[in-house]
């Protein structure tokens, strides 16, 4: 999950604990079909990338919270922001949050796409200035928002800081000084609570198509990325 290289690793696990039966395990198929269906909780709009487990373990909301992550290979202790916004409201905020991070950054697109052990293959490009990326990514602003497969993050190896929106669409950001992007989050509607749970906390699914499998190639190419970096 983490992708500044050379500073930060795994910043938060994948997957949730670990737990012996699934809330999805004896739901008969329009059960589960209307499970999926629901995009909405209160006034929180899910994109269509992630459901949350049937028994709704975490229920989706809007928020964001503090946290540090503790690197136990380097001993160091990094602060990290994260968040969830609603769907009309998600994109616009990862792009706010691009600006912090100066006038040229590296950038690396995940993909767990045709990969059944749901590992994930990083994808680099380094020194890209800003606003060409911006206009790339808002070229595949349907693709980033609703593919469960596909997650992206920014990054000054300068400063260092990075943003992420990841493949669950929650956005991450992880390093020191993070008042600005606090800042950027009030500005789209966000507030703090300590006690907000993410998706990602609980059993959850993922969603993706061929569509954006072919649409991640292309954003891949755009990017000036030749090929698969493991």
């Amino acid at each position: 999950m983490g992708f500044l290289k050379k500073f930060f690793r795994n910043v938060f696990h994948d997957e949730a604990p670990a737990q012996t039966t699934s809330s999805f395990e004896h739901l008969t198929e329009e059960e589960l079909e209307t499970h999926l269906g629901v995009r909405r909780y209160g006034s929180f709009l899910l994109t269509d990338a992630v459901r949350p487990s049937y028994d709704l373990q975490v229920i989706p909301s809007q928020g964001f919270r503090h946290d540090v992550y503790h690197d136990e290979e380097t001993r160091a202790s990094v602060p990290v922001l994260m968040a969830a916004a609603s769907k009309e409201n998600l994109f616009e905020t990862f792009i706010d949050l691009l600006d912090p991070l100066g006038p040229v950054v590296d950038v690396v697109i995940e993909t767990s796409h045709q990969r059944e052990d749901r590992q994930h293959v990083d994808l680099y490009r380094d020194h890209i200035d800003m606003p060409v990326l911006k206009s790339i990514l808002w070229d595949f602003e349907e693709m980033l928002t609703n593919d469960g497969c596909t997650g992206i993050a920014v990054l000054n190896p300068g400063i260092p800081q990075e943003v992420q929106l990841d493949e669950h669409k929650l956005l991450i950001v992880y390093g020191e000084q993070l008042s600005d992007y606090e800042d950027a989050l009030r500005d789209r509607d966000l507030e703090r609570h300590d006690d907000i749970k993410f998706i990602t906390e609980a059993e959850h699914v993922h969603s993706t198509s061929d569509t954006f499998a072919q649409q991640f190639e292309e954003l891949r190419t755009r990017l000036g990325i030749d090929g698969f970096q493991y």
